[in-house]
């Protein structure tokens, strides 16, 4: 008919685009191969460049075409030339494209470790040696980590995780947070009670390297520790045939070791939780009582890398330290 226009093959007439109804929003595939287009002007040399063939181009613009719901190349003997919706499309595809690969290549510096966070909680006494050796191990390993550390209960440190504000709570057991529904907990360590004596006491210098009975502090004032941890304690006794003599009680095992050397009493206190101090002596215990160290995560699936690479360090660290 005289005056009507007409576009074929999704061609626009100048300057111009024709339009179509557009179903969905744009595939991220075929904007690749939009701007493959855009770069070459033509079909064959994006085809070279993507490894298709130029018959799949064609498809992949024509159905990005229908997607958007805008004739985006004009196709022509010369080559292809992007019309202004075309320009304009290219031009945020280039936005998108650019910020999936940052995506991606911070995911992939995340999975080998270059890059990230891992916030770790730990109790009181962790801090005295395990905590310092297995921090030291994954800076030396991972140093573009970023690491968050904080001093929490247990019970506190478990909900941080569960909630998503945590990735690594250290715990000893028990402790008063065994619900562990839909979290992963992996022993690191069983941490066994040695008998902490006076420097001057008459067991301290006469039992040597030996291991110690417990019985023979049956009738010994004691200082031990509160809560859970008592309970370790008191059981280690019972199995030894008698109710320790509690003279003075702390949930600080820093703080038992210094009356301790006060000469208040004796203590049974956990091998990683020594202090050094050099006005007591630390003992081995027969049959070795302990107490159980663990790493309490999300799963593994939305568990991140560094924090399970995290939990293998406390667990290198543990064996490292404690005695064989």
């Amino acid at each position: 008919m005289p005056g009507a226009a007409t576009t074929t093959g999704g061609a626009s007439g100048a300057g111009g685009s024709a339009t179509m109804a557009p179903s969905g929003e744009p595939d991220v595939r075929r904007l690749r191969v939009l701007r493959a287009v855009a770069e070459h002007g033509s079909f064959a040399a994006a085809a070279a460049e993507l490894r298709y063939t130029p018959s799949a181009v064609s498809q992949q613009i024509a159905a990005l075409e229908r997607e958007v719901g805008i004739v985006l190349v004009e196709r022509g003997a010369r080559g292809a030339r992007l019309t202004q919706a075309g320009v304009v499309l290219d031009r945020h595809a280039a936005i998108v494209l650019g910020q999936l690969a940052a995506a991606r290549a911070e995911l992939d510096d995340l999975a080998a470790l270059r890059g990230g966070t891992v916030r770790l909680a730990a109790f009181e006494s962790s801090w005295t040696v395990l905590v310092p050796a297995a921090v030291a191990r994954f800076r030396a390993a991972f140093p573009d980590v970023d690491l968050q550390l904080a001093e929490e209960d247990p019970v506190e440190a478990v909900a941080g995780v569960r909630a998503g504000a945590c990735d690594v709570a250290v715990v000893f057991e028990p402790n008063g947070a065994e619900r562990l529904e839909g979290l992963e907990r992996t022993v690191v360590a069983h941490d066994p009670l040695w008998a902490v004596l006076p420097a001057g006491h008459a067991l301290a210098s006469a039992a040597g390297p030996a291991p110690l009975d417990l019985a023979v502090l049956a009738a010994e004032p004691w200082v031990a520790p509160t809560a859970f941890c008592a309970t370790v304690v008191r059981g280690a006794c019972a199995a030894a045939g008698f109710e320790p003599d509690v003279v003075f009680s702390s949930a600080d095992y820093g703080a038992v070791q210094g009356f301790v050397a006060a000469g208040a009493g004796v203590a049974l206190v956990p091998f990683l939780a020594l202090t050094g101090n050099p006005r007591v002596v630390a003992r081995p215990v027969l049959g070795a009582p302990s107490r159980v160290l663990a790493a309490v995560t999300a799963p593994e699936g939305p568990r991140p890398a560094s924090a399970t690479a995290m939990v293998a360090a406390l667990a290198e660290a543990a064996e490292e330290l404690l005695p064989t």
